[in-house]
């Protein structure tokens, strides 16, 4: 009996890894060049010293991994769309916002625009979602409309919640850039935003629950029926 309930166990294991596997691709997809920006940029120095033309190009160690971090988040995207199928909406926005500043930190040599990318991207998600509740729609339902299921007010709530936090996280990236170094501002994105992001994301359990649709109770048997289950 304990190696039949072993072996029946197993399908059952293999498919949550299964279920999970989209959800943790996704996940590396989008860690995967901010750990590539915060490796380069400490090594950006060694970088740089040990290929000359390298400071021909890029006058700083951050202006270097902006560059590196502009290819790979391109990468990335293309790997999403090939392994997933689909890029989602909100990397596909970052990403091309990383393009857009990352271009002008290289062409000015100046690192203040990559500094400035996750203001502008918290900002501008924050405006979106919070600009739909003012006319009365949640954004969100249109996203993970298909992944969770809630009421209309948890749909509200969850909106209203990731507005804030989203505009929490510009005025956050805004006073780490402009009162420490870059070495540390590099350090705070990548594991700072991330596990706050991680932590946010994991209090709203609580609102998933409390406002998950009831469940339709079963219609009463009607005489009709009950003559057919006796038949």
């Amino acid at each position: 009996m304990p190696q039949t309930d072993t072996k029946a166990a197993q399908p059952h294991a293999e498919g949550q890894v299964e279920d999970l596997r989209p959800a943790l691709t996704k996940l590396a997809l989008e860690l995967g060049p901010l750990v590539v920006f915060f490796i380069v940029n400490a090594q950006g120095e060694r970088i740089l010293n040990a290929v000359p033309a390298f400071k021909t190009w890029f006058s700083q160690p951050i202006i270097f991994a902006t560059a590196v971090f502009m290819v790979a988040m391109a990468i990335s995207l293309a790997l999403s769309k090939l392994i997933l199928k689909r890029i989602p909406v909100m990397p596909l926005v970052t990403g091309a916002v990383v393009l857009v500043f990352g271009g002008m930190t290289l062409y000015f040599q100046d690192a203040t625009f990559i500094k400035l990318k996750p203001t502008i991207t918290n900002v501008l998600f924050g405006s979106v979602l919070l600009g739909g509740l003012v006319f009365g729609h949640s954004l969100l339902r249109y996203v993970f409309g298909e992944v969770y299921r809630l009421k209309d007010r948890g749909w509200y709530l969850m909106t209203l919640r990731w507005g804030l936090f989203f505009f929490a996280l510009a005025a956050l990236n805004e006073i780490v850039w402009r009162n420490f170094s870059d070495d540390f501002w590099v350090s705070f994105k990548v594991w700072g935003i991330m596990p706050l992001t991680m932590i946010f994301t994991m209090s709203q359990i609580p609102l998933l629950t409390r406002y998950a649709p009831d469940e339709e109770s079963p219609a009463p048997a009607t005489a009709q029926d009950s003559a057919a289950t006796k038949a």
